[in-house]
Order: C-alpha cells, then sequence, then structure tokens
C-alpha cells in the first residue's frame, strides 16, 4: 500500500474537538493492552486547538523503564495495532494495522520521553499561536501544490525541526538536527 493510500482521502481538516474523544479511547485501550505504567499523551495536529490536521489521531507513548519495545508487540497487536517498526528517533505503531490508519502510536522509551520530540513540537504549537499559524499556513500550500505523500513530511522537516529547537531551547536543552 502507498503511503497516501495509508491516510484518509481528505488531506486536511478543520480542527475538530471531537480528536480529543477519540484519543481519550486510545488512551484507554492502549492503558489496557500495555498496563497503567505507560505514559500516553495526544500529540500531533489533532491535539493543537485551531490547527489544521490530516484527521488521524497522534499519541506518543512513553515506555516504563522496565519496559521492550519488542514485547510490547504482542500487546499492541492483540489490541488491533500494527508490530511497533523503527522510524527515526523512536519506534511507530500503527491503528488499523492494515488499510487506512485512524491513529498513529509514536514509542519512547522511559530516557527518550521527556525530550521526545512530537511532545515538545505539540505543546510548542499549543501555546504559540503564531507559530502554530505558521504551521498551518506551510501545510495548506503544500496541499494547494499537490505535495502529499512522504514529499509532504519531507517538505515540513525543516519547519518541525526549527519548532522543536526552539522549544528544547526554552527548556534549556541543547538543539538537534535530526533525524526526527
Amino acid at each position: 500500500m502507498a503511503w497516501a493510500d495509508k491516510y484518509p482521502t481528505v488531506r486536511l481538516v478543520a480542527y475538530d474537538e471531537g480528536w480529543n474523544a477519540r484519543f481519550a479511547a486510545y488512551r484507554s485501550l492502549l492503558t489496557t493492552c500495555l498496563g497503567p505504567t505507560w505514559r500516553i499523551e495526544h500529540v500531533g495536529s489533532t491535539s493543537v486547538p485551531g490547527l489544521i490536521a490530516k484527521p488521524v489521531i497522534d499519541l506518543a507513548l512513553g515506555m516504563p523503564a522496565d519496559a521492550d519495545v519488542r514485547s510490547s508487540g504482542a500487546a499492541l497487536q492483540g489490541a488491533g495495532w500494527s508490530a511497533p517498526v523503527p522510524v527515526g528517533d523512536h519506534w511507530t505503531t500503527v491503528h488499523p494495522p492494515h488499510g487506512v490508519r485512524a491513529a498513529v502510536g509514536h514509542i519512547f522509551t522511559a530516557e527518550q520521553w521527556p525530550q521526545a520530540h512530537v511532545r515538545l513540537f505539540a505543546e510548542w504549537l499549543r501555546d504559540h499561536p503564531i507559530d502554530r499559524d505558521r504551521y498551518a499556513g506551510l501545510k495548506r500550500d503544500l496541499v494547494a501544490h499537490g505535495i502529499w505523500s512522504s514529499q509532504y513530511t519531507e517538505a515540513k522537516t525543516e519547519f518541525v525541526l526549527e519548532t522543536v529547537n526552539k522549544a528544547r531551547k526554552a527548556r534549556g536543552l541543547p538543539p538537534v538536527a535530526g533525524p526526527l
């Protein structure tokens, strides 16, 4: 299945208050299958009020110190998620595992959790409406120019990295160069 086919045909939609309820349902399911010691946060554009987004819920999943991502795969698959695969500096799982995605889980170790880029990025956009609106404009422009699939993700990389580094600086952390 091609990248573009893994996402809803509607590219970007207006912010939807219902995304919080969808996140809560996924959090409940994941807490049941992974256990209460996992940290689960709503991240991505659907977590930022007022931001246009792909209608896919992104979640940051923080493993407890004694967990192993590979051993969590069976629990995730049993709950209707894919086996985790490495992506950049973390692991990713998707729901459902086949067909059009409804949710993406970004899995971080306990050590990575405090600095997980998806968490820092979403938090920054929630707290900084000017950057939120700049990001919305970038996303609209890309889609208007027919840029989608992996090219869409790549075209946003510079903005995402710039924003993550603003968030890192605000926390007294050194900048990162990627990959994210």
